[in-house]
């Protein structure tokens, strides 16, 4: 971060330079900008990684039949840690948020590289998923303090590409580790890195301080968090079973998620009210109808043409890399408004989206999926970095924390919500109620909605924010005070 004068010239969210800075890799910011890259890398490529290793972590442990647990655990668990991060830094500072949210991350892959019991290596699991929630809004809060508008979507466009990477080689080079070196290490040895990552953060980090005059946040909410956390993983557990019972869970999963969305998310969010509201309602829509889809293509391709896991995971592939394209395009353009940016990835989603309905088609083998997804993924690439540009010039310094909160529960829980859909399609096509074509088709249908929902609703993510609210309610994510409204819909 570039330090100024002590009459306060400091680059702090929402100051404008008198010069534009050189880059996210100017003598100023490099050190801050190669330890978030590393964080947000290394946490994807756990992300990412653990997938790989969990079929040989799980057979060591005994615990087969406990398979899905250990991504639920972290999933509940993520949701609480995006509202504690929030807390911890509209209250305390960013410093103390991503030292906590870096150290219990660091002890859950600790715990979990040394589990001996399968109930132990869940439970280290449910650590990390704090630690990845605190340090995932930490990241959002951050960037608003260290970098100034105009390289914003540069360091969006960064955090992109940090993302894509690991998804590119992450499960080859886990199932090389876990092959030669064995599945714990897998955690282990992310351990020097994540402390490497956090080190180059920290000179920049002691220049924030501590938040003043901040009334301490409602610790009700963090029970709220944790029950909207149980709801998302019902979905997804949900999602995963292709059988009838998929439907009631579901139905209990999204009335227990709704519960708990109602004090989390800001007012209107739902609505898609314009201001920070439709910010985070396109959060939502923009996951939802993305990975709704990246769930269920590698399914179909597999059960409708016969592709096997290598060449199923291809579109995927084409995906990330489309993502990775438009990003560092957008990132290259801050003169762009972020809306026209947000509109045109909506609507690049939603074509690649209705083009991807060829699955379906018995003839064409699936493989306009290729070329269908990486269109999708240019408008990820374009729609995601523009809309988080948005947040932070939507959110105030004083609340940034459970902003940017609010922002990734609503990612989490569009994802959820459509997988959770796509999951009943598939499990009423596996109980003869649907075909599976119709099934997809169906999927495909609802998605692309979304996706031609948030195009319709992007302008409202650039309206100037509401006025400041009282100080007495700074930090709140909603107010409790709007009448009571399902907040349970794609956010």
């Amino acid at each position: 971060m570039t330090s100024g004068s002590s009459h306060g010239k400091r680059e702090l969210a929402g100051n404008v330079e008198t010069s534009r800075p050189a880059g996210v890799f100017d003598r100023a910011h490099r050190l801050t900008t190669a330890g978030l890259l590393m964080l947000v890398t290394f946490v994807a490529f756990e992300s990412m990684a653990v997938a790989t290793a969990m079929p040989t972590a799980v057979t060591e442990l005994d615990g087969l039949a406990w398979y899905g647990w250990p991504f639920s655990a972290y999933l509940v668990a993520s949701v609480f840690g995006m509202v504690l991060g929030g807390d911890l830094d509209d209250r305390r500072g960013s410093r103390t948020a991503l030292l906590a949210g870096v150290t219990i991350f660091a002890a859950g892959l600790h715990a979990g590289g040394l589990s001996g019991h399968m109930a132990l290596f869940v439970a280290a699991r449910a650590v990390q998923g704090v630690g990845g929630g605190i340090i995932a809004v930490s990241l959002y809060v951050v960037a608003g303090r260290a970098y100034p508008p105009a390289l914003r979507p540069r360091l969006f466009a960064a955090f992109s590409a940090a993302w894509v990477l690991p998804a590119l080689v992450g499960p080859l080079l886990a199932g090389l580790i876990t092959t030669h070196l064995g599945w714990r290490w897998v955690f282990l040895g992310m351990l020097p890195l994540i402390a490497l990552g956090l080190g180059l953060l920290l000179p920049a980090l002691r220049r924030f301080g501590s938040p003043t005059d901040v009334p301490a946040p409602p610790t009700a909410r963090r029970w709220w968090a944790l029950l909207a956390g149980l709801g998302v993983a019902a979905l997804q557990y949900a999602g995963q079973r292709l059988d009838l019972l998929a439907v009631g869970i579901a139905a209990v999963g999204l009335a227990v998620l709704v519960l708990g969305l109602r004090p989390l998310l800001p007012p209107g969010t739902v609505r898609v009210r314009p201001g920070l509201p439709a910010v985070i309602g396109a959060r939502g829509l923009l996951a939802g109808a993305f990975f709704g889809m990246d769930a269920l293509l590698p399914l179909s391709l597999a059960q409708l043409h016969g592709y096997g896991p290598t060449t199923a995971g291809v579109p995927l592939t084409a995906g990330a890399l489309g993502w990775a394209v438009a990003s560092q395009l957008q990132g290259r353009r801050p003169d762009v408004p972020r809306v026209v940016l947000l509109r045109t990835g909506f609507v690049l989603l939603a074509v690649g989206l209705a083009g991807t309905a060829l699955v379906a088609v018995p003839g064409l083998q699936g493989w306009p999926s290729y070329l269908t997804w990486a269109v999708a993924g240019l408008g990820m690439g374009l729609g995601m970095p523009s809309l988080s540009v948005l947040l932070l010039e939507q959110s105030p310094e004083h609340r940034r924390g459970a902003d940017s909160a609010a922002f990734q529960i609503a990612d989490v829980t569009g994802s959820a919500l459509c997988v959770g859909v796509a999951g009943v399609l598939i499990a009423a096509a596996t109980a003869s109620l649907l075909t599976l074509p119709e099934a997809v088709l169906l999927a495909i249908a609802v998605l692309t909605a979304l996706a031609v929902v948030g195009a319709w609703a992007s302008p409202r993510a650039g309206v100037p924010a509401a006025a400041p609210e009282p100080s007495a309610t700074a930090t709140t994510l909603a107010s409790v005070t709007e009448p009571a409204r399902s907040r349970g819909e794609t956010a």
